[in-house]
């Protein structure tokens, strides 16, 4: 009888002590929810530049953490210096919140391009103002413009001149971001970048926020890294975030939007392609890169030969600075010479008119990297996903 009544006592004895440890680790896995839970609101804080609340989480947190050293007394050394880096945080949080400021605030553009200096891209151009007049503007009823505006299209044709037109033209903070630029500077912290670039964007709105090279970031996601594939997601979250607030809008542009994740098309439902310039577009071009030179060609030959060959706007570019760089060696020869380049330091070149043989020999020296059946490319997707 006896052992029976031991052996009771002792399971007892174990399934008591059981419920007590079931009871602390419920507890302490309460506090560690509720820790992780201030610890985002104090970054939140943070990027949002609000000190005042920032230094209340971060002394939640130490309170959090010397509760738990009380209790936990095998562990109270590690809590109790967790706590004090999180007392360290508060007094600090002034500092902290001036250099993610300071940091972000960089990135707040000025530009002195205006829709004048982008050549042809008409349609390109009306759709682009619209959205952005629109989200700055009070639209009647319960009318909703667009949020999120994707530019794509073979690479130089100017996507990128495009947002730099609009930093130029429109009354808004432009936020100019380059993907390769915020993962390689803020490794680790892209994420938490992104989200201070949309606090400010809010903050100073209205607003356009641009980012550059966004194919690099919203590729499929089983390519991507982990780091990409966060800063992604800080992204998505924030635009749905802000999507009833206003006063925000994102610009992205991209050479490959076949290669985008199928959840970032849903927030860019403004696809704008800009195409390789037509004869017209090509003409406004050349026109832009030769003011102020004397010509024996006209622009409309020069037009046709850069559709014939499918330049971008990069190429015209290129061939412009080729035709004049050509006319400037003939009529000043010492440009060519190593000797004797150093004396026209300072001194005024000899020029003469442009000429076809000055752009002869800029077109077989430019040539256009887009082919007729990646164009097709462009245009079937343009057909089926732009506007």
């Amino acid at each position: 009888m006896f052992p029976k009544l031991h052996n009771h006592l002792h399971k007892s004895a174990i399934r008591a002590r059981a419920e007590v440890l079931r009871g602390a680790g419920a507890m302490k896995m309460a506090y560690s929810s509720l820790l992780h839970r201030y610890e985002r609101l104090y970054e939140r804080a943070l990027e949002e530049g609000n000190a005042g609340k920032a230094r209340f989480f971060a002394l939640q947190c130490a309170g959090l953490l010397r509760k738990l050293a009380s209790e936990e007394l095998q562990f109270s050394h590690y809590y109790l210096k967790l706590a004090e880096d999180w007392e360290r945080k508060a007094e600090n949080v002034e500092v902290d919140v001036k250099k993610r400021s300071n940091g972000v605030e960089r990135l707040i553009t000025t530009s002195n391009v205006t829709w004048e200096d982008v050549g042809g891209l008409k349609e390109a151009k009306k759709l682009l103002a619209q959205a952005v007049g629109m989200t700055m503007a009070k639209v009647p009823g319960n009318f909703k413009p667009w949020k999120g505006i994707l530019l794509f299209g073979p690479p130089g044709t100017g996507k990128t001149l495009l947002a730099k037109a609009l930093a130029g033209s429109m009354k808004a903070t432009f936020i100019g971001v380059k993907v390769s630029d915020v993962l390689s500077k803020y490794f680790g912290e892209s994420s938490k970048i992104a989200s201070s670039i949309y606090a400010l964007a809010r903050q100073k709105a209205p607003s356009v926020v641009f980012i550059d090279e966004f194919d690099a970031l919203a590729m499929k996601r089983s390519s991507m890294e982990d780091a990409g594939r966060r800063l992604l997601g800080t992204i998505l979250a924030e635009m749905d975030g802000f999507q009833d607030s206003g006063g925000v809008i994102t610009l992205a542009s991209t050479n490959a939007p076949w290669d985008l994740d199928e959840a970032m098309l849903s927030r860019f439902p403004l696809r704008i392609y800009v195409p390789l310039p037509d004869e017209e577009g090509a003409r406004e071009i050349f026109a832009i890169h030769l003011r102020g030179l004397p010509l024996r060609v006209t622009l409309e030959s020069l037009a046709r030969v850069a559709v014939r060959r499918l330049y971008s706007g990069r190429e015209i570019a290129n061939a412009c600075t080729f035709a004049v760089l050509h006319m400037l060696e003939e009529m000043n020869p010492e440009l060519s010479d190593p000797l004797k380049v150093g004396s026209i330091a300072g001194k005024e070149l000899t020029i003469r008119p442009l000429e076809a043989k000055d752009f002869r020999y800029a077109f077989k020296r430019v040539k256009s990297p887009i082919r007729k059946e990646l164009l097709k490319k462009y245009e079937r997707w343009a057909r089926e996903y732009g506007v």
